[in-house]
């Protein structure tokens, strides 16, 4: 079965789009607190009697529409609100809720808690796919896009990294604020806020992290080479999308890194010295175009996402010195064949979305590509990939029908095998 909204617990009301997202956020580390005030800007897609918002378990004490009280419920990780009179479609309305809690993490039968998370001294935030109500109220739509500001609030002894450009940091008593501005539209499984003991560290111009003490030196070893990431993506992808990139090492081990917007977390696991992990820094690092900016129309093509990043890691391997991308798609070819085929990637069901297959067979779909219409062709397409959806959604059938504008093969079989049949093409 492909992806349904059902499969994602039922978020989002397709019936408005949120426009922008005005967070103001106090934490307690010490008892795992959160109270916050969301103001959401909101455009009505259809003629609207009601709307609902995802939101997790909060206590929610007022909630206004245009700065008058209004009738709603909340229960199932969902604020319906009641209007008591009808908006016409293209009508601006806004939101305001104020709420408070002990964050709880999304809990899913495939992808595990997602969401606002603690760590052992601090909180994450891993929101892909469906956790972002688990901190803030939201319409929780991949393809619903919207601006932030977030201001948080937090003990002066940590820092805070959120979603955003750092636009000011206030001291207030022993209390510290940071507010960031996100002024790309942005989907809300990609706003962040990362809180800890961390250390500021600059890497380049427009390139940022926050690090654990005890993980410095390791860190400016493992990620000296981003500069020359960021350099290389942007001579084959187009211009870098945001206005500055940041990095967040935990001082808890993760199982994977996490992508957000303008940002992206590593464990402490992903930091050894040796640059281990190399490969996933360009992978996260690529989701800034491939993911982030370029965004999902509908979570089935998922393998936009990920079979772009998983590529860049070869492409970053081929252009550092590494193995070229035709040697290491000849192993992950083998890799695939050794397991089950009955995989569709370009319309996986739920369980399957974050399988490794998606990611790997996706940057050879790719690599298939790029063999059939030659270099120029293939990052042709790609920067104009980037520039025309920057910013936006796009769909498979978007990338298929831009890809074939650059080539006169007929590219549809091509794509038919690798991303629809389940069975692994022959090798050429």
């Amino acid at each position: 079965m492909p992806i349904r909204e059902a499969d994602l617990l039922g978020h989002g009301d397709p019936g408005y789009r949120v426009r922008h997202y005005d967070l103001e956020l106090a934490y307690k580390p010490s008892t795992g607190r959160l109270s916050g005030t969301a103001h959401l800007s909101a455009v009505a897609a259809d003629t609207v009697r009601a709307f609902a918002l995802d939101l997790g378990a909060f206590t929610v004490d007022r909630l206004t529409v245009d700065g008058k009280p209004a009738r709603w419920t909340h229960r199932g990780g969902k604020v319906r609100v009641r209007l008591g009179r009808v908006l016409p479609r293209g009508s601006l309305f806004d939101v305001e809720l104020r709420y408070a809690g002990r964050p709880v993490p999304v809990r899913t039968r495939h992808w595990g808690e997602l969401g606002w998370d603690e760590l052992t001294d601090g909180a994450i935030v891993a929101s892909q796919p469906v956790g972002a109500p688990s901190w803030f109220p939201c319409n929780d739509r991949v393809a619903d896009k919207a601006t932030f500001r977030i201001g948080v609030t937090a003990p002066s002894e940590y820092t805070v990294v959120a979603a955003g450009v750092l636009s000011s940091r206030t001291s207030a008593g022993r209390n510290k604020r940071w507010e960031f501005v996100q002024h790309a539209p942005t989907a809300t499984y990609l706003v962040t806020v990362q809180i800890g003991r961390y250390e500021w560290v600059q890497l380049a111009e427009g390139q940022h992290a926050a690090v654990p003490r005890a993980r410095l030196r390791a860190f400016r070893h493992d990620f000296a080479r981003q500069p020359e990431m960021m350099a290389l993506f942007t001579d084959l992808f187009g211009p870098y999308p945001f206005e500055d990139y940041g990095v967040v090492v935990t001082d808890d081990d993760l199982e994977v890194p996490v992508e957000a917007q303008g940002l992206s977390i590593f464990g402490a696991n992903h930091v050894d010295g040796r640059r281990s992990f190399e490969r996933l820094v360009a992978h996260e690092l690529a989701h800034q175009w491939f993911g982030n900016s370029v965004g999902l129309a509908d979570w089935r093509d998922i393998w936009l996402n990920e079979g772009f990043a998983a590529y860049s890691e070869w492409l970053w391997s081929e252009r550092s010195g590494g193995q070229p991308a035709a040697a290491i798609a000849t192993v992950s070819r083998s890799n695939l064949a050794g397991q089950a085929q009955d995989l569709a990637i370009g319309d996986p069901p739920a369980r399957d979305m974050f399988d490794d297959r998606v990611y790997q067979r996706g940057a050879l779909t790719l690599h298939a590509v790029r063999q059939a219409v030659g270099d120029r062709a293939f990052f042709a397409t790609l920067r104009e990939w980037t520039s025309t959806y920057r910013h936006a959604t796009a769909t498979t059938d978007d990338f298929v029908a831009m890809a074939g504008r650059h080539t006169e093969i007929d590219l549809a079989p091509l794509f038919r095998a690798w991303l629809y049949t389940p069975s692994l093409p022959p090798a050429s």
